[in-house]
C-alpha cells in the first residue's frame, strides 16, 4: 500500500511543502516555500525532482508569485507575473513538464478580470495540475501493467515513482498497478550516478512499499541483461520529442542499447504533458549540465583529483528505434512514433475540449 509519506508535494497553510529529496533516505525533512524564488531554488538544487513533480512545483510557484507580487492593477500584476514565470520555467530546461505547467497557470491567470481573481485562479489551476497528475499516473499504471508478465523482473533507472510525481509514479506506477493485479513483480534498480536517485530514492521507495528490490551499480546493467535476469525495462522521461526520441536521466541511452542487444523490451512511461510535438527530435532538446561537484564528490567527500575536468550532463537522448513502446495515461503507442504520438495528442486535445 502506497504510504502518504511518499507524497513529495502538498499545499498547506498558504505554503508549498516539499520533501527535501537530497536528505532521503536517511532523514525525512520538509521544505516550506512561502515565495516563488524558494521553489525555483528547490528545483535547481534537485530538492524536488522528477519531471511531473517539477511541473507541479512550478505551477505552485506561479501561484505563490501571483500572491506575493505587489500590484496596483491587473495589468501590473500580469506583467510582473510573466517575468516570474520566465524565471520559474528556466529553473531546469530539459524537463518539458515545467514549462508546460508554468504556461498553463500563466494562461489561466491572464483570462481573469482582476487581481483577486488572478490570485485565486493561479492557485486553483496549480491544484488541478497536481490532481490531474496523480490521476494520470494511476491510469498510466493500469494501462502499462498489461505489458508486465505474470512473473517478472523489471529493471528501472533513476526514480520515476511517487517521489517524482504528484503521487503513485510513472514507471513505478506501472509496477504498482501490476502488483495490484496479482502479478509477481521483482525490481532491479540502478544506483543512477552521479546523484544516486536509484540508490537513495527508488530503492527506499520500493522497500517502503513492500517490493522485492535489488540495487545494482549502473555498470552492472549490461551483465544482468545479458544473463537473462531481466524481463523488461521500464523508465520515465523528462521530454519526448515528436519522433519518439526520449530525454531521460543520464545512463538511460546505455541501458536502452543494452536491452536492444539482448532482446529485452524497453518501455517508457510518461504523461502526455511530457510529449513535446514542437521538438522534432532529440537533437533539438537542450541538455542541462550540472555542477562538477556532483561527480567529484559523494555526500560532500571528494573522490577525484583536485582540478580535474568534468562533464556532467543530467540527461541523455535515447533514439526512438530503441523504444519498444511509450505508455501514457491516454494509451500505449508504438512506432512509427511520428504518427502515433501526434494522433495520441490530437485525441487528448479533443477529449479535453469535450
Amino acid at each position: 500500500m502506497l504510504s502518504e509519506d511518499m507524497n513529495a508535494i502538498s499545499w498547506e497553510n498558504d505554503r508549498l511543502k516539499l520533501v527535501d529529496q537530497t536528505r532521503l533516505p536517511r532523514e525525512r525533512v520538509y521544505l516550506e516555500c512561502a515565495d516563488y524564488s524558494s521553489v525555483v531554488m528547490a528545483i535547481r538544487e534537485m530538492r524536488v525532482r522528477g519531471a511531473p513533480a517539477i511541473g507541479v512545483a512550478g505551477a505552485y510557484a506561479v501561484a505563490l508569485a501571483a500572491r506575493q507580487l505587489a500590484a496596483a492593477s491587473r495589468q501590473t500584476l500580469l506583467r510582473e507575473l510573466d517575468r516570474a514565470c520566465d524565471e520559474i520555467a528556466r529553473a531546469r530546461p530539459t524537463a518539458v513538464n515545467l514549462s508546460w505547467a508554468v504556461e498553463r497557470v500563466r494562461r489561466a491567470a491572464h483570462e481573469q478580470g482582476d487581481v483577486a481573481a488572478i490570485r485565486a485562479c493561479a492557485l486553483a489551476e496549480a491544484r488541478r495540475i497536481q490532481e490531474e497528475d496523480e490521476q494520470a499516473n494511476r491510469r498510466m499504471g493500469q494501462l502499462g501493467a498489461a505489458l508486465i508478465p505474470e512473473r517478472a523482473t523489471v529493471l528501472t533507472h533513476c526514480n520515476a515513482g511517487a517521489l517524482a510525481t504528484a503521487g503513485y509514479g510513472t514507471a513505478l506506477g506501472i509496477l504498482r498497478a501490476a502488483r495490484e493485479q496479482g502479478k509477481d513483480v521483482r525490481v532491479i534498480a540502478t544506483e543512477t550516478r552521479p546523484f544516486l536517485q536509484g540508490a537513495r530514492l527508488t530503492a527506499w521507495e520500493l522497500r517502503e512499499d513492500g517490493f522485492d528490490v535489488t540495487l545494482i551499480t549502473d555498470s552492472t546493467a549490461g551483465f544482468v541483461l545479458s544473463r537473462g535476469d531481466v524481463d523488461c525495462v521500464v523508465v520515465g522521461a523528462d521530454r519526448i520529442a515528436a519522433n519518439g526520441d526520449v530525454a531521460n536521466k543520464i545512463g538511460t541511452y546505455t541501458i536502452a542499447v543494452l536491452a536492444k542487444e539482448n532482446g529485452v523490451p524497453f518501455y517508457v512511461a510518461a504523461p502526455v504533458s511530457t510529449v513535446d510535438l514542437a521538438t522534432p527530435s532529440g537533437d533539438a532538446i537542450a541538455i542541462e549540465e550540472r555542477p562538477p561537484e556532483e561527480v567529484t564528490h559523494i555526500a560532500g567527500v571528494p573522490i577525484a583529483p583536485d582540478g580535474v575536468r568534468v562533464r556532467n550532463p543530467a540527461f541523455d537522448i535515447t533514439p526512438h528505434r530503441y523504444v519498444t513502446a511509450i505508455v501514457t495515461e491516454r494509451g500505449i503507442v508504438r512506432a512509427p512514433y511520428g504518427t502515433s504520438l501526434g494522433r495520441l495528442l490530437r485525441q487528448a486535445s479533443a477529449a479535453s475540449v469535450r
